[in-house]
């Protein structure tokens, strides 16, 4: 019988000063022919760190979707490329909730290799009953929320 360590689990990022920050590795499989980062694998990096923000903020997407409230959908994005990354890289993405709605938020988010910004998104999620319809987000979700950005707002 295998023991795992209890130490040994996926990474989880944090928040400092408002910000969320997120690491991440490139890896062989992220990258095309010419060893740089295939363009739609910059979504996923930011995907997965939006998705350990809101697990970091006590937000259980998956337990809102199974009750019925609701989940969110991507309604607009607007991304900027500005640098390749390249195979071994060690990236952070740094998200920043910079507006919040009733059933929406804009985050911000940047991907950094060291101290060069390489990648730049605007992410608007809307929080969408099960039939597709813009609802309210839960309250304890938009305190959340409202917290990080008065905490950003601080430094």
């Amino acid at each position: 019988m295998v023991t795992i360590p209890p130490d040994i689990r996926p990474h989880d990022g944090r928040f400092v000063s408002g910000k969320h920050y997120f690491a991440c590795r490139v890896y062989f499989e992220d990258t095309d022919f010419s060893g740089i980062v295939y363009h739609a694998n910059y979504l996923r990096y930011m995907e997965r760190a939006r998705s350990d923000m809101l697990r970091q903020l006590d937000m259980d997407q998956n337990a809102a979707y199974e009750n019925g409230e609701g989940v969110y959908a991507v309604v607009d994005l607007t991304m900027k490329y500005l640098s390749p990354a390249k195979l071994d890289d060690d990236l952070v993405v740094i998200s920043t909730v910079e507006t919040l709605r009733a059933a929406s938020v804009i985050i911000d988010q940047t991907i950094m290799r060291g101290s060069d910004q390489i990648t730049s998104a605007s992410v608007h999620a809307a929080f969408l009953t099960p039939a597709g319809r813009p609802r309210r987000q839960p309250k304890s979700w938009t305190k959340s929320f409202a917290s990080v950005m008065e905490q950003a707002d601080m430094k």
